[in-house]
């Protein structure tokens, strides 16, 4: 192949298994059309083979010239291997070699998966992270018993103070924010309760509605969800902060126990105030209720509670109640634990964060439709 315009050529050789190449003439920019498709033919013949360039007749070289040569051997198994030369040449070599350094051609697209088969490995793949997790904080509850065993043995190792502290940030300034919701969340069942109850000539039982609804499940969801967005992602925060700045090391170092010092008092604090906050949840969902009932259905207070003392037993009462511990338990716990986990750096403090939040948010949601269901069995 020649072209006396451009004066460039190429002869291609094979030898003892090997594809000798012997550019000739200047392969710089403006000449490489004449050889260009060539050089693509030869590209799908040579495969796996070992290619060796002669480079004592090549004139001149440029950066172009060079990629369009050593473009031949990306097939090769070695292609770093691959290039070997006969002769010498001040700069082919080096450009060459700069050439397939710096060249970013772009690999084949891989071949499209399956979608079911896609769609069933990200499954598994979360049930098993899932699975992962619900064992790792079963493990951190365990040891959390084992530190308040420790404890109750010796009773001045509470921290007082910072139970104190934490009920404080975590129960006592989220109380405005509860209670503000709850009694919207009240107004609106109420509200939704009149005009539906309206059309079948009831009006009268969106007390009971209301009542019923709060009581039951409202005041205490609205408490563990609030504890679950803001103080559970506060406690991670925190002590994932510790940990970035080696707080944490550095109180293992001098003999601190993290779990009696970090872990229980924010336990025992949510415990504590979770009861205290659902309580005031409740009221306030029942003052919104009454309030909204007053107002589309005429049903003064004084009514509005003589029928719910009438047709709704307290012991729906003391079933909403009941499940406010246990939803601290489980927040503060994966709150901590999730803070413990964080590494040296912000996005691990960011995404552990957002990793607490969501499941403890879960976990709210599914301990709720446990307790459905045991007290569906239970009759209550």
């Amino acid at each position: 192949m020649r072209s006396g315009s451009t004066n460039i050529a190429l002869k291609t050789v094979r030898e003892d298994g090997r594809f000798i190449m012997v550019p000739q003439g200047d392969w710089v920019v403006e000449n490489l059309d004449a050889v260009d498709k060539t050089l693509r033919n030869l590209e799908k013949k040579i495969g796996n083979m070992t290619v060796v360039f002669d480079v004592r007749k090549l004139g001149r070289i440029d950066l172009a010239g060079a990629f369009v040569l050593g473009r031949t051997v990306r097939s090769c198994a070695h292609p770093e291997v691959d290039f070997t030369y006969i002769g010498h040449h001040p700069t082919a070599q080096k450009l060459m070699l700069e050439a397939e350094a710096n060249s970013n051609v772009c690999p084949h697209p891989p071949p499209r998966k399956n979608l079911l088969n896609l769609v069933l490995v990200r499954s598994g793949r979360a049930v098993m992270r899932a699975l992962h997790e619900g064992v790792e904080t079963a493990a951190f509850f365990g040891q959390l018993l084992l530190t308040f065993g420790r404890t109750l043995r010796n009773p001045r190792k509470i921290r007082f103070n910072a139970i104190v502290n934490v009920a404080e940030e975590a129960g006592v300034n989220a109380l405005p924010i509860i209670a503000l919701l709850a009694f919207f969340i009240g107004a609106v069942v109420a509200f939704l309760g009149a005009n539906l109850l309206a059309r079948f000539g009831a009006s009268l039982f969106t007390v009971d509605l209301v009542a019923l609804s709060v009581l039951r499940e409202f005041g205490v969801m609205m408490t563990a969800l609030i504890l679950a967005g803001r103080s559970d992602s506060a406690f991670t925060a925190h002590i994932g902060a510790m940990r970035m700045r080696q707080e944490i090391d550095a109180m293992q170092v001098l003999g601190m126990d993290v779990f009696e010092v970090l872990v229980l008092p924010r336990v025992i604090a949510c415990i504590i105030m979770a009861p205290i906050l659902a309580f005031a949840a409740t009221m306030a969902g029942l003052v919104g209720g009454g309030l909204v009932s007053w107002a589309v259905l005429d049903v003064s207070p004084s009514l509005f509670v003589t029928r719910m003392q009438e047709n709704v037993p307290l012991i729906h009462f003391w079933v909403g109640l009941a499940k406010a511990p246990v939803f601290a338990l489980a927040i503060s716990l994966i709150g901590c634990r999730q803070g413990l986990l964080v590494e040296g750096n912000v996005q691990s403090l960011g995404e552990r964060t957002t990793a607490s939040v969501v499941q403890a948010l879960f976990t709210v949601i599914f301990i709720d439709a446990v307790f459905a269901m045991i007290y569906l069995e239970l009759g209550w």
